[in-house]
Parts: C-alpha cells; sequence; structure tokens
C-alpha cells in the first residue's frame, strides 16, 4: 500500500495473501520506531549538541526530501515516494531513476501505449523480489482523474477496470508504484477485438542468440516476399520482437492464424533451430515461434519500456541492418536509450502507422499453393 490515510485506512491497497506465521489477534498496526543517533569517539570527546542536533535534523529532511516529493505534471500533482529506493541492486538504479526515465521518454512511448488497456507488472521491492501482476484496479481508491476501462475477462468471466495510460502523468503514476515495464494490450478500447499490430515473439530456450537474429532475419525475408514491412525490436531479455503494422483493420482470430502461417513458413524454413511448440521441455535448444500473442488480452513490453532484468535493459527499435551477430540486447539500457533516440529518431512509428493489406497477402499464398 502506498501509505495510511488521516483517517486510518490504507491508501492503494493490492491483497497479496494470507500471513500463516501469525494468529490474526497478534497483527497491530506498526508504529515507525525513533531512530537512535550513533555517536563516535570524536563527536563524544568534543561534543557539540546544538550543531549535531542541527546537522543530523538537516541530514534527515534532505534524505526525506529526496525520497518523496510532489510534482506537477500537466494539471495533476504526483506524489512520488520512496524515490531513493533501489530497484537494480547490482547498478545502483533507483526507483526515481526509473521514474526520470519514463519522465524523460514520455513523448516518445505514449502513443504506443494510448488507449490501450495496461496490465501492470509491479515491482515495489526492485527486481529482487518476483513482483506482482495487477490488472484490476479500484476505481473508489485511486485518484479521480486516472482514466479506467470497464474490460469482460472471458477467461475469469468477470469485469475488469484496466487502467488506460493516455498522459505522462498516468506513466508516472505506474512507474511510481513500481511498474518497471509497461505492458500495453494490442489492441486499443476503440477497436478492442481489433489489433493494430500482429507480433512474432522470438523467445530462445538455452540457444545462442545468434539462433535468434536468424530467425528474425528468416522472418523478415518472408514477410519481404510477400511484400510486407516489418519492424524488429529487442524484448528487452534474451528474445526479439517482429511487428508487422495493421491498423486495426482484422479481427483476433485473422491476425492469430496468418501469424501462425507465418511461424510455421519460418519453422520449416528453419527446422533444427526453431519451433512452434509452446511446451517449453517440448522445445530445448530452439527458438520458439510465438505466434499466440496476437490475442485479446495478451500483452508484450512496449517499445521504449525498461525490463525487470539486471542492467536496466530497454526493450528497443532497431534498424534492420543491427540485426546481425554483432547484436547484444544488452547493451541498449536505461542509461543510453534517450541518446539513441536523439540520434536515430523513433524507429517504431510505422508500426502505428498504414496497415498492411493481409486479404490481399493471404489470397496471393494460397494462389501459389
Amino acid at each position: 500500500f502506498t501509505e495510511w490515510t488521516s483517517e486510518g485506512s490504507l491508501r492503494h491497497p493490492v491483497y497479496l495473501g494470507l500471513r500463516k506465521d501469525k494468529k490474526a489477534t497478534e497483527v497491530k498496526k506498526q508504529e515507525p520506531k525513533p531512530k537512535v543517533k550513533a555517536v563516535t569517539k570524536k563527536a563524544a570527546a568534543k561534543p557539540n549538541k546544538k550543531a549535531a542536533n542541527t546537522k543530523t535534523i538537516k541530514a534527515e529532511d534532505d534524505a526525506a526530501n529526496a525520497a518523496n516529493y510532489e510534482m506537477k505534471v500537466g494539471k495533476q500533482t504526483l506524489k512520488l515516494t520512496n524515490q531513493n529506493k533501489v530497484y537494480f541492486p547490482k547498478d545502483g538504479i533507483t526507483k526515481g531513476d526509473l521514474v526520470k526515465y519514463y519522465d524523460e521518454v514520455s513523448s516518445i512511448i505514449l502513443p504506443y501505449m494510448k488507449d490501450r488497456p495496461q496490465s501492470m507488472h509491479r515491482f515495489p521491492n526492485g527486481i529482487k523480489d518476483e513482483g506482482f501482476y495487477q490488472k484490476d484496479v479500484d476505481v473508489d481508491k485511486i485518484p479521480t482523474w486516472l482514466q479506467t476501462e470497464e474490460v469482460f475477462s472471458e477467461s475469469n468471466k468477470e469485469h475488469i477496470q484496466y487502467l488506460i495510460c493516455n498522459n505522462k502523468e498516468t506513466l508516472l503514476y505506474m512507474a511510481n508504484l513500481g511498474c518497471i515495464e509497461m505492458n500495453p494490450w494490442n489492441s486499443r478500447i476503440q477497436t478492442p477485438e481489433n489489433p493494430d499490430w500482429l507480433v512474432i515473439d522470438l523467445d530462445p530456450e538455452e540457444i545462442a542468440f545468434n539462433e535468434v537474429v536468424k530467425a528474425a532475419n528468416e522472418t523478415r525475408k518472408f514477410f519481404e516476399e510477400h511484400e510486407i514491412d516489418s519492424y524488429c525490436k529487442t524484448s528487452g531479455a534474451t528474445g526479439l520482437h517482429i511487428y508487422v503494422p495493421l491498423a486495426a483493420k482484422y479481427d483476433y482470430d485473422i491476425v492469430k492464424n496468418f501469424a501462425q502461417l507465418v511461424a510455421q513458413n519460418i519453422n520449416e524454413r528453419l527446422p533444427s533451430t526453431t519451433s512452434i511448440l509452446r511446451m517449453p521441455a517440448k522445445r530445448q535448444k530452439k527458438v520458439y515461434l510465438d505466434f499466440l500473442q496476437n490475442r485479446r488480452g495478451q500483452t508484450l513490453a512496449a517499445p521504449y519500456s525498461v525490463r525487470p532484468k539486471p542492467g536496466a535493459t530497454v526493450s528497443t527499435p532497431l534498424e534492420w541492418s543491427e540485426v546481425n551477430a554483432k547484436l547484444d540486447p544488452a547493451k541498449f539500457t536505461i542509461k543510453n536509450t534517450l541518446q539513441r533516440i536523439d540520434k536515430k529518431g523513433d524507429l517504431w512509428k510505422p508500426v502505428i502507422g498504414k496497415g498492411v493489406n493481409l486479404d490481399k497477402v493471404i489470397k496471393k499464398i494460397y494462389e501459389a499453393v
């Protein structure tokens, strides 16, 4: 939860489970213990209580101000908390660094999040913990200016209130909740059954990354053979994502079926290094050609999203010329992504541009058969 309110209630609580180590009657509200100041030998020898107290109070105030502060974004004032908390232990990258990154990249990432339900993957303690997913938000306990959309979940057989991220203030609100990565739907609330893109997720299972690169280039070759423009980005982890713009012209069933056709074709071309089998145990030492990402409600890390991985890697759009044997996804991080954007611009823009005519492509494929 974020904090205790003046009425004694929890603000923004998330249920994680029941404690098994205590009885309910033993659980009491904890109050912070007063800090005990350490006294050095030098200070004890020459006490200067007034100066020491003033210095200590100032240091504590400075630390508190750095960790918690308010930020004016648009018409809203965000209360940013625990900004000094380390989210990436080996790299010393803090929650404040994450919020700062999303603040600076907001104008670039927001077009790929706009009007899309968000599946929030929260890491309130950084990547040392597994984190948890939150899709349903309690509209009575979040700021009134946040936008939500009620969507019926077929799997859960219930309505879910998804958060919609259309502006910087919402983006930073999510980052402050511990959303290291941003996971939007493939479709927008205006056309929930029609994705804006097709995606082939190349997910390696105990195989050299160079084989992922080969699979990506073979996929690009297939698309080029059918006069389809495709775009590649790092997943921010171990794989690559290949997108084809569709402009929401086709429903999920059509898109998934075509993606399956693509995956099967690539698997036939590279049978020894790729697989279309979903179970990891059945695709050891191969690159999984995941076409099932093209289903309603599925999410992938947005372009320019940070990932909860060591180094604070970023899911980064690439030029196809960069998809070669020298490609190392770990080199694209929170520390250099903004400089890359300044140099190359937004390479992902065409993905939300004019869509491919799948009807024409599918007709040609079956005519050839």
